[in-house]
């Protein structure tokens, strides 16, 4: 299937928010956010579970940025969608480090999209 141009801002939206500080540290949120299936495949080559996400939440919502372009979305199913990225950590002083290609899949439930799937991969430094 092709990319759906309406469901790439909705998608792009929701995963952005889990790049903020106030996201990583609101279980209730990422509870909605993420499917009760969700697996990660982290940057470091570590899998984490939702329920393993959600049991090792910072008592505090972690600081930094997250810079992130690149979007593209195929649609799987009427109801699966990929999300493609790239994305990279902002230190304070602006430089861009631990630059990572990024892929989420996304389902739609009764409780809106959620994401059902997630893998980091470190690249190489990209142009902004």
């Amino acid at each position: 299937m092709n990319e759906d141009k309406a469901l790439l801002p909705v998608l792009q939206q929701l995963e952005t928010e889990l790049h903020q500080p106030a996201a990583g540290g609101d279980r209730d949120r990422l509870d909605v956010l993420l499917h009760d299936s969700f697996l990660e495949i982290g940057r470091s080559g570590g899998i984490h579970t939702k329920a393993e996400t959600l049991s090792e939440l910072p008592p505090e919502a972690a600081s930094g940025t997250i810079w992130a372009q690149d979007f593209s979305l195929r649609q799987l199913a009427p109801d699966v969608a990929m999300l493609n990225y790239r994305s990279a950590c902002r230190r304070p002083d602006g430089r861009l480090e631990r630059h990572t290609l990024r892929t989420s899949i996304w389902k739609l439930t009764d409780k809106g999209w959620q994401m059902f799937f997630h893998q980091g991969t470190p690249t190489d430094p990209f142009s902004t």
